[in-house]
């Protein structure tokens, strides 16, 4: 069994990765390219805000942190819809007592590296990775401070370094039949700011998602614990509207006052944010194969980047790290059973959560404030509270239902799809939808499907 592995990134992933493997009694040590975080001030317009929901918690709970990790999120129990009229409604997400948990990226950071710090895990800052001899596993860094190059030889190589990761790119170069595709959608983000009120109160609802669903564009807020609120425009990058043409802090003022009006008015420091903070991109990574026999592994973004729509990024990375660990533990520490297994159960879910946070995009920014979609999913929430063995919500399977895979809830969701795209289509269906009709027709159909 090998006891020495090396961790290429110090991100959440990487972080909590090495304390699994800490506490599965390896030797561990993360080289990360920045510098740590928890000597300087986290940078603004990078960071979105994250949702942590039942996935993820699994995972921080089987190694005992979630404790830690619960005194820095906040419960949102469902989306708040700010309307362009000024009116607003409100969605739960689940049934009663399930939420999301609004975290900051930069604070669960700083804390899993702490952990992972108590568990004795050595984590050392500024090594950019330049590359990786396969034929020896030496692992080449140059210290970006000192600028000094030093060569890491080790038995297993996690590549944890994110949707650009460099460990990805060496695996990729040297790899005979390496498959890679990166998307990119025509959307940036841009983080701005609500601020606390008076005495650090909050200005809207607390223990919420705030959208501003636009159609083509929206605008999102999460909570977050000094009573302030980090919210993301999710903008298209070219076109009217769109970051190239709101090009003077007036356009943009003029935008939002008019687009985002109640949001605007909380927004004091708009002007200066929107021009110091740049737009980022949205890329979907995937790739494949992900390992190197029994000495390399990529996982989280590095495997599989998403865009942010199902807030599934950091759960679905957080869940890799589980897998692996049961993994760790079936097949007695053997690495080329484990990474091959790893690989073959989490690939198809990389894949199928990639679709749903796309198709959620959608969702989020049209769908949402549409009567048709409203009813849908009121039609599906009773049918679900009837006949909980037979349906779950597509959302509700990838965010409260840890048991089933994302490769699952992507394919149960679409024949879900197709039999609520059959009953929206009938006739009278705003009068009936709760009738025992209705009710017997979707039973008749999901025995259909079986």
């Amino acid at each position: 069994m090998s006891k020495q592995v090396t961790i290429i990134g110090a991100g959440l992933v990487g972080s909590l990765l090495s304390i699994y493997l800490s506490k599965q009694g390896y030797k561990v040590t993360i080289f990360e390219r920045r510098s740590d975080m928890r000597k300087s001030s986290i940078v603004a317009g990078r960071s979105i805000n994250l949702a942590l929901s039942d996935r993820g918690i699994n995972a921080l709970e089987e190694v005992g942190i979630m404790d830690a990790i619960r005194k820095i999120a906040i419960p949102m129990h469902g989306r708040q819809l700010h309307h362009a009229d000024g009116s607003s409604g409100y969605q739960a997400y689940g049934n009663e007592g399930q939420f999301i948990n609004s975290v900051s990226r930069g604070e669960l950071n700083c804390t899993l590296m702490n952990l992972a710090e108590k568990h004795e895990v050595k984590i050392h800052f500024n090594e950019r990775c330049d590359n990786i001899n396969w034929k020896t596993n030496e692992i080449h860094f140059t210290n970006t401070e000192k600028n000094e190059s030093h060569v890491v030889k080790q038995d297993l190589i996690f590549g944890s370094d994110g949707a650009f990761a460099a460990s990805r790119l060496t695996h990729q170069l040297q790899h005979d039949r390496f498959q890679y595709q990166q998307y990119y959608i025509d959307f940036g983000y841009k983080e701005l700011t609500i601020p606390a009120g008076v005495n650090a109160s909050f200005l809207m609802e607390k223990n919420a998602l705030h959208i501003w669903p636009r159609g083509n564009f929206m605008l999102i807020a999460l909570p977050n614990i000094d009573g302030s609120f980090t919210c993301t425009l999710f903008f298209p990058f070219e076109g009217n509207p769109s970051f190239a043409s709101l090009n003077t802090p007036e356009k943009a003022r003029a935008f939002f006052n008019e687009i985002f009006a109640d949001a605007s008015a909380m927004m004091p420091d708009l002007e200066n944010e929107f021009f110091n903070n740049a737009p980022s991109s949205l890329v979907t990574v995937k790739c494949f194969p992900w390992i190197r026999e029994d000495k390399f592994a990529l996982i989280g973004d590095a495997a599989h980047a998403i865009v942010p729509f199902f807030g599934q990024g950091m759960n679905c990375g957080f869940e890799d790290c589980a897998v692996l660990n049961n993994l760790i533990t079936k097949h007695d520490h053997n690495w080329n059973d484990i990474l091959l297994e790893y690989q073959e159960l989490r690939k198809p879910d990389g894949d199928a959560i990639a679709a749903l946070a796309l198709n959620n995009f959608v969702e989020m920014r049209d769908k949402v404030a549409d009567p048709v979609f409203i009813l849908q999913k009121k039609i599906e929430s009773h049918f679900s509270s009837k006949h909980p063995d037979k349906w779950t919500p597509a959302y509700s399977m990838v965010t409260f239902s840890p048991k089933i895979r994302y490769s699952e809830a992507l394919e149960k969701g679409n024949r879900q799809q197709v039999i609520m795209d059959e009953i929206m289509q009938l006739e009278n269906i705003s009068e009936k939808w709760h009738s025992e009709l209705i009710e017997n027709l979707m039973l008749e159909k999901l025995k259909q499907l079986h």
